[in-house]
């Protein structure tokens, strides 16, 4: 078994490492405070420029096509400087894989290039609700169908990039007599079409400089050809594609916390209490092992996840596991960092403060971690009932 890179995969992570430093790190901070969205719009063009918001996709669309594994390994090392560039460029490449995958040649055309090139700064996947998040299929957004299309009603919540998406990915119910999850559509709806309004941006914990919208849905008419897929099959869309997302989240989770304990580990080895290095501790030598083999677990189930979806194979499983453990290794490490840092970690003029906010959410977004549970004991009962 070979667990090394290829030397495309290299290329890719180096390149993702030295603009994570050059561009992201030395802004991170001031996105954090400001959310200054001019400069974050800026890197986000800069990374499209370089390839990464379709890792996944074909070239003959404007992507990439260097796979899940180069897609999990640029997140991590992007995250490890922004999370909040990280998870744009998770979603953008989650939205674009969806349009390759269901989508008509015309809407392939269409779209991906313009999220691919950075024309389009983000794109949007717009299914969760007031009343549906972990609940996916219990979304409300209807879809009546007209003569030459359909008009959309409804409310969407927790939407990242709404405000500068060029494109979103709209879940709506189109045949409420259907069983549960069975009568949903998904539809491609261009920013400034009439109806579709971005809602209030939220005021988060964490990732302050991706914007987090309501987006609301208004009489908005779209055409026939919106519909992405079939009509009527848009949740297996939308859960097919929550699994690769979980592979970039899990991702994401694991480059804030090899950040984190990083920088804990260089202070730790600087910094002199009772005539000893901190790192001549054992409670800080077990808090540094401890943290780095679980980060170096995390890794290894999320390249698993990667590589099986690169070669076709089921990896839901896989991806939920990963997920679900790199997002709870990486809040541990980053509650660890501070913890190394004493009162130096809870303040704002050293990172890994930022760090435990911005790696919270990883273990509630693209379905929590009890929603990963319930997954994985799925997957693994059905083995012993078949």
């Amino acid at each position: 078994m070979n667990l090394d890179l290829t030397e495309e995969q290299k290329l890719i992570q180096e390149t993702a490492r030295e603009f994570a430093r050059a561009e992201l790190q030395p802004v991170a901070a001031r996105l954090d405070e400001s959310g200054d969205r001019e400069l974050f719009l800026a890197n986000l063009k800069k990374l499209a420029h370089l390839g990464f918001m379709g890792l996944n996709i074909p070239e003959s669309y404007g992507g990439a096509e260097a796979g899940a594994v180069a897609f999990s390994v640029a997140v991590t090392e992007i995250a490890r400087a922004c999370a909040s560039t990280a998870v744009t460029l998770s979603v953008n490449n989650m939205v674009c894989e969806v349009i390759a995958a269901m989508g008509t040649e015309e809407q392939r055309r269409r779209y991906l290039p313009r999220i691919c090139s950075g024309e389009y700064s983000a794109a949007s996947f717009a299914l969760s609700e007031p009343g549906a998040g972990s609940d996916a299929a219990a979304i409300s957004t209807e879809a009546v169908p007209t003569a030459d299309g359909y008009v959309l009603n409804g409310a969407k919540v927790f939407i990242t990039s709404a405000p500068y998406a060029g494109v979103f990915l709209v879940w709506a119910v189109t045949d409420k007599a259907a069983p549960k999850g069975k009568g949903i559509t998904c539809f491609l709806v261009e920013a400034g079409t009439p109806g579709l309004v971005v809602g209030k941006e939220e005021h988060k914990m964490g990732q302050k400089a991706s914007a987090t919208c309501e987006v609301l849905l208004k009489e908005c008419r779209v055409p026939a050809d919106a519909v992405l897929g079939t009509v009527n099959d848009g949740y297996r869309i939308a859960v097919g594609e929550l699994a690769g997302g979980r592979i970039g989240i899990g991702s994401l989770a694991l480059g804030v916390g090899l950040a984190a304990m990083e920088y804990a580990t260089r202070y730790a080895a600087q910094r002199v209490q009772f005539g000893q290095k901190l790192t001549s501790f054992q409670s800080l030598q077990w808090k540094i092992a401890e943290a780095y083999t679980e980060l170096e677990a995390a890794r290894l189930l999320l390249m698993q996840a990667a590589f099986r979806k690169e070669q076709g194979r089921s990896f839901f499983k896989e991806a939920s596991m990963a997920k679900m453990y790199a997002s709870e290794a990486a809040n541990r490490a980053c509650y660890s960092a501070i913890q190394m840092l004493g009162g130096y970690g809870y303040i704002q003029d050293f990172p890994v403060e930022r760090y435990a906010r911005d790696v919270r959410v990883t273990s509630i977004y693209e379905g929590t971690n009890e929603i990963q549970r319930l997954i994985i004991a799925r997957e693994i009962v059905r083995g012993f009932e078949g």
